[in-house]
């Protein structure tokens, strides 16, 4: 449901999108869930190289395309041609934001740079997503989300010692990255409706990764010694980790005193607050170890249902490890509406990941599913004050394109 008022936290924001695979399209799908009309620039030959990522879902949709484009317009249009160049200054007049994540210089090439762009829109807050930044001797590599986690030092710190280099399993500085990206939008937003005065957002891949390490960075900022991976346990707490149960694993979060001893006292092990071994928290995690070979004599005996229940009573913070499957089948996770049915009538029920922010009095919504390929071209150009004449003109000369669809797409 959205406001009752009908207005979204956004409405009236206008953003052209020329991102693509992922850190961009997270950063303008946030956008777009909180009421920002985002126009998604595609290329001709296939717009988004998304769509053709990961499992299919339909012909022109992947799974990942849907995930995180929705709530967007799809404008085909040739920015190579001198004439698609005029079309996007001409969208740029009713335009917020525009935001990309080509490589530094290709917009530039493009005469759609920041400078050229706020010489018509003074007002423009103008985001570039990188792997490296607009700065620096990297500004003009290539970047993905493996690469960055390599450079940022979170392959470094993931995984169990000894171990071969594992990456976080999602594209974390990918996700990350749109996150920064659209609370710098929203930071130089605010700045141009109080001044008119726009500004360049610059994020980078790179710098996803590295405000991840905040207990690493801070070690080694302090000491000097170098942190590596620790299995599930963590930076400075013990016990903080998966243990082995029955059935399977229970994720452990004593990380106080206090909570130390209500766990003791939970699994009859009541002697262990006073062994001088675990009895302070730098002692239990000097000892990591030995404490969680300690600890899992006892969790094996019992499954991971029957620990989570006795620790619940208790007050000790603790979870179950779940699968995707399980996730979505969590009481809490439907209660908050982390999973969205989208009812469509080209591609029917689809599933939608739910909005982790809500807002009490502009909540975001899913209005609409990831377009088709050029779907709104002709409806975003005609809003911009073109006529059916001149869009009927530009898809005949190729720099404009229209969906190779159903009719039904154009009415959805």
């Amino acid at each position: 449901m959205g406001s009752p008022s009908g207005q979204f936290a956004l409405s009236g924001m206008v953003v052209l999108d020329l991102t693509q695979i992922m850190a961009g399209p997270v950063c303008t799908m946030m956008l777009g869930d909180m009421g920002a009309d985002v126009i998604k620039v595609e290329k001709p030959n296939g717009g988004d190289d998304n769509r053709r990522m990961g499992p299919p879902f339909i012909e022109g949709w992947s799974a990942g395309f849907l995930a995180i484009n929705r709530n967007k317009r799809s404008l085909v249009l040739d920015l190579r041609d001198e004439a698609g160049i005029g079309v996007f200054k001409k969208l740029l007049e009713r335009a917020d934001v525009v935001v990309q994540n080509f490589r530094p210089g290709v917009m530039d090439r493009l005469g759609l740079g920041y400078k050229t762009l706020a010489e018509l829109k003074p007002s423009l807050v103008y985001c570039s997503i990188s792997g490296f930044g607009s700065t620096g001797p990297y500004k003009n590599r290539g970047g993905f989300d493996l690469v960055a986690q390599g450079m940022s030092g979170l392959m470094s710190i993931t995984g169990h010692p000894g171990g071969p280099p594992v990456k976080v399993g999602v594209p974390i500085t990918d996700i990350s990255a749109g996150i920064l990206a659209a609370n710098g939008i929203l930071c130089a937003y605010i700045h141009a409706l109080k001044t008119g005065q726009g500004q360049i957002v610059d994020t980078s891949l790179l710098e996803a990764g590295i405000v991840y390490t905040v207990w690493e960075s801070s070690g080694f900022f302090a000491d000097g010694q170098v942190p590596g991976p620790l299995g599930s346990a963590h930076r400075v707490s013990a016990p903080y980790q998966s243990l082995r149960t029955k059935d399977g694993y229970i994720n452990i979060g004593a990380a106080t005193q206090p909570t130390w001893e209500q766990l003791c006292r939970a699994i009859g092990h009541e002697a262990l607050i006073e062994d001088p071994r675990f009895k302070m928290p730098g002692a239990r995690k000097s000892r990591e170890a030995e404490l969680a070979a300690l600890l899992e004599e006892t969790f094996s005996l019992e499954t991971t249902a029957h620990w989570l229940e006795v620790l619940e009573q208790a007050g000790v913070v603790a979870g179950p490890i779940y699968n995707i499957e399980q996730v979505y089948e969590d009481p809490q996770v439907r209660a908050r509406d982390m999973m969205i049915d989208l009812d469509d009538p080209v591609l029917g029920t689809l599933h939608n990941i739910g909005i982790p922010v809500k807002l009490s009095a502009t909540p975001g919504v899913i209005r609409r599913r990831a377009p088709a390929l050029g779907e709104h071209s002709r409806e975003v150009l005609e809003e911009a004050g073109f006529s059916s004449l001149d869009v009927e003109d530009l898809v005949q000369a190729g720099v404009v394109g229209i969906p190779a669809t159903p009719a039904d797409l154009e009415k959805s």
